[in-house]
Order: structure tokens, then sequence, then C-alpha cells
């Protein structure tokens, strides 16, 4: 008698009672409607709920990808306050990833500010209200010396992709510990939203080592370690850990991004780490990429040259000198050397000016590159009357920090003065569009860290420009994980930058954006995907060999499939086995 194949085997293991079917095996139908990864919903076919064991779980009613999404996006819009909304998401992914993402796709104008800024805020600060299990690993400084064994414990084993925080800095809140997870999460949803990575290779971290807020730490609801941060060495001891577990448990390639950390811990981590590991900084580096791109465009359309702008900033943190070292290495690349490129850019923290005369451990040492040899100077305006500069870039948290004086003298010295008020929430900016545009008389180009809405002053329509780093860095993981970039040099940065920049039209520079649209946000990620694995490749920079003879193909490929069509054959495979 001829042996049965594994197939003629499952077949035969499918017993028939009146017409119903179903499957016998360790895995049962209800743990298969379960699996994120695998959940259709009511799109499952009748033929595919029999062979799963599913038919029953389910109303009768098959649906289509599409009309679900219209289902979900009808439930969405019919709840009222923004942190429901974000909830309401949360639990959509944790449901059904593929509905999650289709939503996502097809009215990313709506759901995308209650998965990432500005809603993301709001669940920080509501953070034992909204959570969710799993959407987050938590690994706590007790853990130490087990790092390793916590990581095992994430339920996928394929891991490229991994967004980590302390919660040191979190948005504009200041120290928020362990509740600062929803931001970790808000960014690997846009990995995948935005970027194409698959879903199940992204793991976001919160790593808890404590909080030094009082307020937040001894909150009876907090859900953390309730202790005071540790010192330095033992930070670092902790942080070293992690990193050699990573790779440990997902190798070399796998890309790191590191994620409102506080200021002295980020500079040093990001120093220590960025020539040993794949990985980076969002809030230094990430930042820099599209304040650049937005940049570049307001200079564009003031029809001048970068080289020709004095860039002040109000804040002197992790953004501003993230920014203002991108900025540097644009500058030189427009011929300038050390010293003009830095003559260019001007700091002003809390203390005022940067200056170089100031008592000791006054002066941060990443600062101190852009600190000026002169008198200090206390107040803003008065930095602007010294310095004139061509661009003031609000990243201080400190709202109303662009006052009428500081306004009016920005348009007084200059005939288009470009002002962006990039902190975030918008309860943090430094001054809104409307007082911009008032007090300039029209004249600025001007930008937000926030969604803002057009703007009417003086019978003409503007839109406001959101410099948000959702336009660079799901492109650079995109790109990075594709082909396994062993670094990321400051060139990534300069080649995603431009390729924002290059997506403005001239129809963009009439309506006064200073960025493409946010409906060309995937665009966006994609070609500064295609662009980053072009550089890794030429760079010699890429462990993925051979080098692609098509490389929009070879990303293409790599990307999240949002259809229900794979993970029908998910399963089927997995049948098949």
């Amino acid at each position: 008698m001829p042996k049965k194949s594994k197939k003629q085997k499952k077949q035969n293991e499918l017993n028939f009672t009146g017409g119903d079917m179903y499957v016998q095996g360790e895995i049962s139908g209800l743990m298969r409607l379960q699996n994120k990864y695998f959940n259709k919903d009511t799109a499952f076919t009748i033929e595919e709920r029999q062979l799963l064991g599913i038919h029953g779980l389910l109303p009768p009613v098959v649906r289509s990808i599409e009309d679900q999404v219209e289902l979900c996006f009808m439930q969405f819009l019919d709840i009222d306050e923004d942190l429901t909304r974000y909830t309401y998401m949360i639990r959509l992914g944790a449901r059904n990833t593929r509905l999650f993402y289709k939503l996502l796709a097809m009215h990313g104008d709506k759901c995308l500010p209650y998965v990432y800024t500005p809603t993301v805020g709001l669940a920080c600060l509501h953070a034992p209200y909204v959570f969710q299990l799993p959407v987050v690993l938590f690994i706590t400084i007790e853990d130490k010396g087990h790092v390793y064994n916590v990581l095992k414990n994430w339920p996928q084993a394929d891991v490229r992709a991994i967004c980590v925080t302390d919660g040191g800095r979190a948005l504009g809140f200041g120290d928020l510990g362990v509740h600062g997870y929803p931001i970790p999460k808000g960014k690997v949803t846009l990995y995948t939203a935005l970027g194409g990575v698959r879903p199940h290779y992204c793991l976001p971290i919160c790593l808890d080592v404590g909080c030094n807020n009082p307020q937040v730490r001894e909150d009876p609801l907090y859900m953390g370690l309730k202790r005071e941060r540790p010192s330095r060495a033992e930070y670092d001891e902790f942080v070293d850990e992690f990193m050699e577990a990573v790779v440990s448990r997902y190798g070399p390639h796998c890309l790191v991004q590191f994620e409102d950390i506080g200021n002295a811990d980020a500079f040093r981590l990001l120093t220590k780490y960025r020539f040993k590991y794949t990985m980076f900084n969002d809030d230094i580096q990430g930042a820099g990429v599209v304040a650049l791109a937005a940049i570049t465009a307001a200079v564009n359309i003031s029809k001048s040259k970068l080289e020709d702008h004095r860039i002040l900033f109000q804040g002197a943190g992790e953004a501003a000198l993230g920014m203002a070292n991108l900025l540097f290495v644009a500058l030189k690349t427009e011929g300038l050397d050390d010293n003009e490129a830095r003559s260019r850019i001007w700091l002003r923290d809390s203390k005022g000016l940067v200056v170089y005369d100031r008592p000791p451990g006054h002066l941060g040492e990443y600062k101190l590159m852009f600190a000026r040899k002169r008198a200090a100077i206390e107040k803003l305006e008065d930095c602007v009357r010294e310095f004139k500069p061509t661009i003031l870039i609000g990243v201080s948290a400190q709202y109303g920090a662009f006052s009428r004086e500081v306004l009016e003298l920005m348009a007084l010295y200059n005939k288009r003065p470009i002002i962006f008020a990039m902190s975030n929430p918008s309860s943090k900016a430094e001054c809104t569009a409307e007082e911009a545009f008032t007090y300039t008389r029209g004249k600025c180009l001007f930008a937000s860290g926030s969604p803002s809405p057009m703007l009417d002053y003086a019978g003409k329509k503007y839109h406001i420009t959101q410099v948000n780093s959702l336009y660079g860095f799901p492109g650079i993981v995109m790109g990075a994980t594709a082909c396994c970039i062993s670094r990321l040099p400051p060139a990534i940065f300069i080649v995603a930058s431009h390729t924002i920049s290059n997506l403005c039209t001239d129809d963009d520079y009439r309506h006064w954006r200073l960025l493409p649209p946010l409906s060309k946000l995937t665009l966006c990620a994609f070609e500064i995907a295609c662009n980053v694995v072009e550089y890794a490749y030429k760079s010699k920079l890429a462990r993925r060999k051979p080098h692609p003879t098509d490389i929009r193909a070879f990303v293409k490929h790599q990307m999240y499939d949002l259809n229900y069509e794979a993970a029908t054959k998910t399963w089927l495979q997995e049948y098949e086995k």
C-alpha cells in the first residue's frame, strides 16, 4: 500500500458530521482568533472557518477588509474623547493587526493623531488607565544580570527594530518614569504604518530605572519602581547589559532607537554607542532631519541660500543640539569651514545665551561646540537684537517664549523671518501660528511642532506646517533594517532630510507648506528607505548581501502586506507543515 503524503494525512484528520468540518489539533480555533497577526475577524470565509475550527465563533456575515475598515472608522468617529479614541485604536491593534494598519492607511489623517502625537502625550499622563497587555516589554533595573532572559519572554523571536525609552524626558512633561511607555509603542506603530516595517519585527521597550519626579513616583497608581534614578555608573552598567542582550538575542543587525531619554544620558549614550551598535537617538538626530528639511523649503521660498542665514535656538536640549549639529554639517556641505558654520548658530537655554564665561558646571560638554566667546545675554529679545537671526527655532517647552516683542524684532530685521515654534504638545509651544503672523504682520514663514488648523490671516489662508520627526524616522528605520545597516553616520540623516525637502513641490510653496502634506508621509518613508539603502550599499555599511540590482523593488518586497491574503498564506503554510 503506497505511503500517504502529509497533505493526505491532514485531509484524513478532517471529520465531517452533518456537513460541518473541523480540525483536531493542539491549537484551538479560539487561540487562532486571539492571534493578532493571524486574525481576520469577519473576513474569514465559511470554508476557512470550517478548516480552522472557528466555525460558529463568528457571526455568519463575511466582510471584506475594506468593509471592516469603514465599520471601524464609524465606531472611531462616534467616540468623543481623545483618550478613549486612543484606547480604541490600541485595542484594535491588539486584536487584528492588519485591520488596524489598514484603518491607518485609509484614514491616517483622522486616526494617526490618536496613536501618536498629540494624543500619545495624553496617554502618558493617564498611563495606568490606558495600559493594555502586551504592548510594551518592561525591563527594570532590578532585572540587572537577567536582561537577556526578560528579552526572551517577548513572543516574537525575529526582532529587527527596537524603540526604547526610560521615560526620563517624555515630550514636554519631564520625567514620567515608566509612564513614558506609550511613546515607544507609538513610534513602532509608525514604523509599520508609514515605513512598512513588518509589525512582528518591531519591539517597543520601556526601561524602568526609577523616577526623579516625586509627584509622579508617589502617585498611588504609578506602575513603575517607586525609587529614584540610580547613579550614572549603575545606570550605564544596566544599559550596557541591555544593549549586549539585544545583540545576543536578535543579532548585531537589530536597530535600536533611543527615545525620550533624559538630556545628559541621551548624549552620553549616543556618543558611547553610535559606532559600536546599530542605533540612533530620534530626539537628537531625527528631529534635525525634519527641521533641516523644513528650513531648506523656507530658504527656497525666500530665494536665498542656507549659508546666508543665522539661526538662533530658544532651548539647548537634545532637539536643539541635534538640529544644530545637523545644520552644522549641512552648512559645511555648502562650502563653509568649521568656524564659519559654527558662527551661524547661536543657542539660548534657561540661563541665557550659551557662552564660555559661565560658572564651572553650568556649561554642559555637549553645548560647548556652540558656546560664544562673549559676554552673557540673559533675555531672548536681547539675543535677537544682538545676533539679528534670520531663523528662530523654539525647542524649550516654554509656552509663550516668543513674545510679541521677540516676534516684532524678527520682522524688523528680516524681510521674511523663519519662525519655528516646535515644542509639543501645543500647551508647551513658544507661540501660536496666529501670534507669529499677527506680530510679524504676515511676513513670517512659520512651522509648529504639533498639528495646527489652517490659518486665515489678512484674507489669505495659510497651511501650518508641522515639523515632526514622523516625516523621517519611519523611512530611516525601514531602510536600515532592509539592508541590515551596521551603523548610522550623520550622512544618513542628511540623505533623509534632502529626500523630504525634494518632495516639496512648487504648489506646496504656493500654499506656504514647508514640508510635503501629511498625505505623502508613506511616500516620504519609502523614498527615504530607498535612499538610505542606496547610501548604505555605496558606503559598504550594508550587511545584507548581495547588492540588490533594483533597490526600489528590494525595499517594496520587504514591506508589510496590509491585505488578508498574506495572513491566509501564513496559516496555509502552517497547515501544510
